[in-house]
């Protein structure tokens, strides 16, 4: 059973500020295309949109896309994949049928919300695993598994992960995420990782299985909206070989969204079909941006200190000026109309999160723009 949820501080934060922003410095999605950009690159066409029809569709989603989806994994086949309007919606109902009658869980701190309200508001006991050692400049980002099970407990059901990490851009290595799987599949524990900023990765080295591949009981949520750039199309999804749970999240699933449009289904699936190209678009433009934002950064070392992402389009960058980073993000966005997150879009209930951090994005072009837009802020601000 779900109880009362939250304000959910990321999306009231953009509800103010998106759309009303002139220049975005912190863009959770890689750069976006037009369906004619996307028909071209897959070899389709218009032509092709217009013989789809409107009707309904099979809830865990069109056999064309369950097919697309399954071939990027390498032990999850079409009948392990459900399909959900964006991975909000998949974590949503993920997070409550596990949960629902009660139990441990330890989530992953720092977090996109839904990781941590959505367990919160069942009727387990929620613990927070930091991804981090030291303070301030002698910060790391970790994921210490001794830490992991000094937490679990008898009745620990879940352990939820997002790995690349967001708001931090933090990726744990291979030997370590693969013995996290083994863990939780050897103490029964259901091992969810959220992994909608794979695939883009700077080092190939660094990209992570699946943790669906990993383990028969894991699940791998993932969405077309981050690495893929392709957030309009609200096409997300489960894949797991626990069936059983599976036909569980589809009878969930019949109280929301019941089925996806056929015409995104249809878009998905070629997107996935080309889904290494697009990633490999995607990925120079964040590695042309992370040199733009290194560069930017190091003109103001008494203001800011910065780590590149491992993973993903996002990072977390330190805030060393007057005041807190609080304050610097909202004179940025109502001043200088640059648009970040600060750290308390981040706090949680389960552990202290830093505050002196902002999330910062790398994924779509026209950065250059953004961060002259923060110059003059600054010039104005510091002078």
């Amino acid at each position: 059973m779900i109880g009362a949820l939250p304000e959910f501080r990321l999306e009231t934060w953009f509800s103010r500020w998106e759309f009303a922003a002139a220049h975005s410095f912190t863009a959770s999605d890689a750069q976006t295309m037009t369906v004619a950009e996307l028909l071209e690159l897959a070899g389709g066409s218009l032509a092709d949109l217009g013989r789809i029809d409107l009707g309904y569709r099979p809830t865990y989603g069109t056999e064309q896309l369950r097919d697309a989806v399954a071939a990027g994994y390498r032990a999850v086949g079409p009948e392990d994949v459900l399909a959900f309007a964006g991975a909000q919606e998949a974590l949503f109902w993920l997070l409550a049928e596990l949960l629902h009658s009660g139990g441990h869980a330890v989530v992953t701190v720092p977090n996109y919300q839904s990781l941590e309200s959505v367990p919160v508001a069942t009727s387990a006991d929620v613990s927070g695993l930091p991804l981090w050692t030291g303070v301030g400049a002698e910060l790391r980002w970790t994921l210490d598994l001794d830490r992991l099970r000094s937490l679990l407990r008898p009745d620990t059901r879940v352990v939820a992960v997002n790995f690349p990490n967001n708001p931090t851009g933090f990726v744990p290595d291979r030997a370590t995420f693969i013995a996290l799987a083994k863990l939780c599949h050897e103490r029964g524990i259901v091992l969810v990782c959220d992994e909608v900023y794979r695939g883009i990765e700077q080092d190939p080295v660094a990209t992570l299985p699946h943790a669906a591949d990993l383990s028969p009981s894991a699940v791998s949520v993932n969405v077309l909206s981050k690495s893929y750039g392709l957030p309009g199309l609200r096409v997300g999804w489960v894949a797991t070989r626990d069936r059983s749970l599976l036909q569980r999240l589809e009878r969930r699933k019949h109280y929301t969204s019941i089925c996806n449009s056929g015409l995104t289904e249809y878009l998905a699936s070629i997107a996935l079909r080309v889904g290494e190209r697009i990633h490999a678009r995607n990925r120079a433009i964040v590695a042309e941006n992370i040199v733009l934002v290194r560069d930017f950064f190091a003109e103001f070392p008494e203001l800011f200190a910065f780590e590149a992402p491992q993973g993903g389009c996002v990072s977390f960058p330190r805030y060393l000026g007057p005041g807190n980073v609080e304050q610097f993000a909202q004179r940025a966005v109502a001043d200088g109309g640059v648009l970040t997150l600060p750290a308390s879009i981040y706090a949680s209930t389960l552990a202290p999160v830093p505050t002196d951090r902002f999330r910062i994005g790398f994924g779509r072009v026209g950065l250059s723009d953004t961060l002259a837009a923060l110059r003059e802020h600054l010039d104005r601000w510091c002078s």
